[in-house]
């Protein structure tokens, strides 16, 4: 037989993924398999190795094609198949769970996020039974998944470290600030960027609200600390850079304003740890201690919760023509907070009833606080 060349354009490609993506949509199976087979020659890929991976002879590849020739993209006729889907077996839930937790690059795919359409490909592919989109939903939820957004997780992370920290550390930390009467304070800084910051909004279907924006790289500076059993808040914007000299300044604050022993808990960046702060530590070492959260650790930092509501409240879709309107909807925004502690206590839900009592704490906190 003759080798036959033939170019599928990109145009004819894209609309070819189209037309796949309203078969998987309407659940026809039939439809499905015409226009995978049509993209993979759109590939290059050869015509029998087409036709094996979608389950028919190599003549009925090249009447397709032909027909595609000859109708172009407009004579696939995609057809809605109405009805419940046939139920997959237990072991086959079982293997489509397993499927999902492994990720889509593990099952093939080029991307790091499932959807829909992927989903239905993988269980077509792998028991030969087409979901229409409206059951997936309900198949998934049934099998212990949701949608959510991902979170990063350092590729550091020391696991040993982080737990004997949650069992061990935390709670004998815990335990000697309820002992001395004192204040247990996690702390931790942020910046917030006159450029401002972008959330989720009602607005009109298919006209996607704007925000102005100066483009000015410039960012309002703050440290905080809040206290775990009281939700109370301390904080102090600065102008310059967050350094050993301007972490003591706002540490002098917090004494000054207390008169209870300190009991705080920061992480490891690098003028935590200056000469010049480890010295402020032994010299107020009757009144303040201090322990290091395990490294690549900020979702043991239930202060994080309180920058994101900052953020919501004072950055969000916000326009700042001046650093100085930046400033002062940071500062409403933060005085606000320490005005209504129990509404600071509130944004950690049930993140902080576990910081609170670790021994029931789960490993996945961040997960506990969504």
């Amino acid at each position: 037989m003759p080798t036959i060349s033939i170019r599928i354009t990109t145009e004819t490609r894209k609309a070819l993924e189209t037309k796949l993506t309203q078969a998987f949509k309407a659940g026809d199976l039939g439809m499905v398999k015409r226009a995978t087979a049509l993209l993979g020659i759109a590939r290059g890929e050869p015509v029998t190795l087409v036709a094996a991976g979608v389950g028919v002879s190599p003549s009925t590849v090249y009447a397709w094609l032909r027909a595609l020739l000859l109708e172009g993209v407009d004579g696939l006729r995609v057809t809605w198949r109405g009805g419940r889907p046939r139920k997959l077996t237990k072991t086959q839930r079982e293997r489509l769970a397993a499927i999902i937790e492994a990720g889509p690059e593990a099952a093939g795919f080029p991307t790091g996020c499932w959807h829909a359409l992927l989903i239905q490909q993988v269980i077509q592919r792998e028991f030969g039974v087409t979901y229409n989109v409206q059951y997936l939903a309900t198949l998934l939820q049934s099998l212990g998944f949701s949608f959510q957004k991902a979170r990063f997780v350092s590729d550091h992370l020391d696991e040993v470290a982080r737990a004997a920290w949650l069992a061990y550390t935390f709670p004998a930390w815990r335990a000697q600030a309820e002992a001395a009467g004192g204040l247990l304070l996690f702390g931790d800084e942020a910046s917030f960027a006159q450029w401002g910051s972008l959330g989720y909004t009602w607005a009109r279907v298919g006209q996607q609200p704007v925000v102005k924006t100066t483009g000015k790289r410039k960012a309002y500076k703050v440290f905080g600390l809040i206290e775990l059993f009281s939700g109370r808040l301390f904080y102090q914007g600065i102008d310059g850079r967050f350094n050993g000299q301007s972490y003591i300044a706002f540490l002098t604050t917090v004494l000054e304003q207390t008169t209870q022993p300190l009991f705080l808990v920061q992480d490891g960046a690098p003028y935590h740890r200056a000469a010049s702060v480890t010295a402020f530590f032994e010299q107020h070492r009757d009144r303040l201690h201090v322990i290091h959260l395990p490294s690549y650790s900020p979702d043991y930092n239930p202060i994080e919760f309180l920058w994101r509501a900052t953020k919501r409240s004072a950055t969000h879709n916000r326009y700042f023509p001046e650093f100085t309107d930046l400033v002062a909807s940071v500062e409403d925004a933060l005085a606000a907070f320490a005005r209504q502690p129990d509404r600071v206590k509130a944004l950690f839900g049930r993140y902080l009833k576990h910081m609170a009592a670790p021994d029931a704490a789960s490993p996945d906190l961040e997960a506990e606080a969504a």
